[in-house]
Order: C-alpha cells, then structure tokens, then sequence
C-alpha cells in the first residue's frame, strides 16, 4: 500500500516537474525594406511673390514729358540718376511729341496747342496710375515733404507713380484733372527741359532721405 502511495506521489512530483513546452508566440513578420520618408513642404501660393528682397523694384515711377531732349548736359545728369535710381524702381521718362506752333498765338490757338499735347500726355497714363503735375500754381514741397508723400504712397499701395512736366505753354486742364495732385518746384519760370533733371534729382534725393542716407544734408 504505501509502495503504492510512494509511486503514485514520485509519479505526481514528476509530472509536476517536467518541463512544460512553451506556447509558441506566433512572430510577427517585419517588412524590412527600407521606405523612402516624405515630408510635407508648405508651398507658397501660386499667386504669392516674395518681394522682400527686392528693396523696393517693384515700384513704378515714370516721367510724362512733352517734348524731346536734346541738350547733351541735361541727358548725362538724367542718365546718373536714372541710374542710381535702379536700386530702387524701374524708372523710365515717356516722352511725348510737342506740338508745332508760331512764336505768336492767340488764346484761342495756345488753347488748342496744350489740348493736342494734352491728349497725348494722357494716352501715356493708365488708371491704376498715381499722378503728379507739375504745374506753377501747384503745392510746394519741402524734400522731406515729398520723401514721405513717396513713401506713404508705396506704404498704401501705389506702385505705379507717374510725373507729368508740360511743354512751354504748360498743361492742359484735362490734364490737371486728371492729377491726383500739383506739385511746384516754386515761383520761377524754368525750361522744361531742365526740370527733368531737377525733378529726377528730387525723387532720388526722396529715397535717400528715406533710406536715412547722408546724401541729404
């Protein structure tokens, strides 16, 4: 009886010890090829042009003149500036043909002159344009006056800048309509021709003093 105990208790403790299998875990199957990553980019929109960088370029500024310039000096002057004008704007003058008279004209005939090369003057100007007339009776400036006229009008969105200089009867009155403003270089009587050039200048001088340059004293 107790051999039979003894065995059927040994015969317990070595089932109870035998090592039991492991359950097998099943493996999960790993896709080991190397994937390309992707990122997302944020583009810009289509419509969108960074200007940031271009320090101003994309502003408009054009000279209407009546009239074509053939003194040499005032071509060289002209061209200087124009040229330290790129830095800033696209600048160009658009000149237009005057029209022939006699030295001696009536009302009647200055009226009809300054019509003709006023129709020619405003073919050269689009809507979008912001316009200066020159003109006698207009609004003197002071150069810091007008630096910051320029620049308020870029500040509010108008790249398009455009100056009109009449020829020696002056400017039609369609023409004066048409300005969003007159501006006076003062009481005395210049050739237009040379106001080119002291205008040119001025406008330079505007961006400098902008700029905080030391070229205006």
């Amino acid at each position: 009886m107790k051999t039979l105990l003894s065995r059927g208790l040994l015969g317990k403790i070595e089932t109870e010890n035998r090592v039991k299998p492991k359950i097998g875990i099943p493996k999960l199957v790993l896709n080991r090829s190397k994937k390309r990553k992707s990122y997302h980019v944020n583009k810009p929109v289509d419509n969108f042009v960074d200007k940031s960088d271009e320090k101003g370029k994309f502003m408009n500024i054009k000279l209407v003149v009546v009239g074509k310039l053939k003194e040499k000096y005032f071509k060289q002057g002209i061209q200087e500036y124009a040229k330290r004008l790129s830095r800033f704007c696209k600048f160009q003058i658009v000149e237009v043909p005057d029209e022939k008279a006699p030295e001696s004209l009536s009302d009647a005939q200055m009226a009809q002159v300054m019509e003709k090369e006023g129709d020619r003057i405003l073919d050269k100007i689009k809507d979008r344009e912001y316009v200066f007339a020159l003109a006698i009776l207009g609004k003197e400036r002071t150069s810091e006056a007008f630096a910051k006229e320029i620049k308020d009008l870029t500040t509010y969105g108008h790249s398009d800048i455009t100056f009109v200089i009449g020829g020696s009867l002056g400017l039609d009155p369609a023409v004066l309509k048409r300005a969003d403003t007159q501006i006076s270089f003062g009481k005395f009587t210049l050739p237009h021709q040379l106001m080119r050039l002291v205008l040119t200048e001025q406008i330079y001088r505007a961006f400098m003093i902008n700029e905080g340059s030391p070229y205006h004293k």
